[in-house]
């Protein structure tokens, strides 16, 4: 036995021996257990990447927006704010918005960064005063405003998409139906009666386009939303008041006349239906052509107590699939709760939403905040602890959290 006892010993002590002389081996940088690789980008040419757009001869910044986008699209979903810095609450605890009956204030005030410290990274805007035949100083107000902003958004490396609540070109009443329910669509496409106004519309779009001059000399890339939510009925431009084939021309002439007549060259177009959809064919009811968008989108503001999750992320799921399918980009182009009431909207509803099936949207873009409602958290609200968490998921990224540039190559 204590010869047994004794062999135990020198066996245990050899193997103790040899662990100790492989772990010094491993402390000296022989180990041989291979790491994985790090995956490096594979980065295309400029002009393989400008042979996916609509635009071909689109501008380098243009370009390498899209490819960084769909690119961030695989790990990362851009928070947007629709007017970012142009407007904010104010209420008993907060003071400001940018507005002209109001005393000025720092045009790089933000409620988003008031609560989080950063900005977002997609700011919206709207040609609704900047195209149109609106007149006077509030409007020329609106305008230089406008184009400050998006200005200032892409000095700061933010990226920029402008919708078109366009008043009606038939009645020049209100982009709104029940406003201004005159039929126009018809009207305004070629042969129609009121085509050369909309084509005088569309030279404002495009002047407007070529004055966004940046910081280096550069024009600041557009993601231009023309006629979205057409699925719906409000806008005149919408289901009832035109038909598919309409409405397609329509966007197809828009981006063609912008592009091939009037030399825009810092647009990414994209199209975005309301979120009555449930299948793929709904979706694309009144799609206008792959060779017509590079960014596929949805607004959708069904995010309630009483819509699933699951349902939300399946809607969103059939844009991203599609997207990847076509190699164009997916974005949650509109969402948000008016005056946040339900205080875990953004963790529960919205980032539960698109994390279920680990959607590919580019970004997702809220409404704005203004003197009567908002859709962000400002300072001190008791939305705002749910906000900063959602802000810290590695699913969302804010403005602080990006380092890749947008305009340019990655490396």
């Amino acid at each position: 036995m204590m010869y047994l006892n004794r062999l135990r010993f020198i066996r245990n002590a050899a193997l103790i021996s040899l662990l100790f002389f492989i772990g010094c081996k491993k402390k000296e940088g022989v180990d041989t257990v291979q790491k994985p690789p790090v995956e490096e980008e594979v980065v295309p040419a400029l002009s393989t990447i400008k042979s996916g757009l609509v635009d071909k001869s689109a501008t380098d910044e243009t370009a390498w927006l899209f490819y960084n986008m769909q690119t961030v699209a695989r790990k990362h979903t851009l928070f947007g704010h629709q007017d970012a810095t142009k407007r904010g609450v104010i209420n008993s605890s907060t003071s400001w918005a940018n507005e002209q009956h109001l005393p000025a204030v720092s045009k790089e005030k933000s409620d988003v960064k008031e609560v989080t410290g950063s900005y977002p990274v997609v700011y919206g805007h709207d040609f609704n005063y900047i195209a149109g035949w609106a007149e006077g100083g509030w409007f020329d107000y609106e305008r230089q405003i406008a184009k400050e902003l998006t200005i200032e958004a892409y000095n700061r490396g933010g990226i920029n998409t402008y919708s078109w609540h366009y008043s009606n070109p038939v009645s020049k009443g209100s982009f709104n139906w029940n406003e201004s329910p005159v039929e126009a669509v018809s009207r305004i496409l070629p042969g129609g009666s009121h085509h050369e106004v909309f084509k005088g519309s569309l030279q404002q779009v495009a002047n407007y386009a070529k004055s966004l001059i940046a910081a280096d000399g550069k024009l600041v890339p557009v993601i231009f939303r023309p006629f979205h939510e057409m699925d719906g009925g409000w806008f005149w431009w919408g289901k009832g008041h035109c038909t598919p084939a309409q409405y397609k021309e329509l966007f197809q002439f828009t981006v063609t006349y912008l592009r091939d007549e009037l030399g825009v060259r810092n647009f990414l177009y994209c199209w975005s239906p309301g979120g009555d959809y449930t299948t793929l064919t709904q979706y694309l009811e009144f799609y206008p052509g792959d060779s017509f968008v590079d960014i596929l989108g949805t607004d959708n503001y069904g995010l309630n107590a009483n819509v699933s999750n699951t349902t939300i992320s399946n809607k969103l799921k059939i844009v991203s699939d599609y997207a990847k399918q076509k190699s164009k980009i997916a974005a949650f182009t509109e969402t948000g709760q008016q005056n946040l009431t339900n205080n875990k909207w953004y963790t529960e509803k919205l980032l539960a939403s698109m994390e279920a099936q680990k959607i590919e949207m580019a970004y997702v873009l809220v409404w704005a905040n203004t003197t009567s409602s908002y859709w962000t958290p400002y300072k001190n609200h008791s939305a705002e602890a749910d906000f900063l968490q959602f802000k810290s998921s590695s699913y969302v990224m804010f403005a602080n959290e990006l380092k890749r540039p947008m305009y340019k190559h990655p490396q």
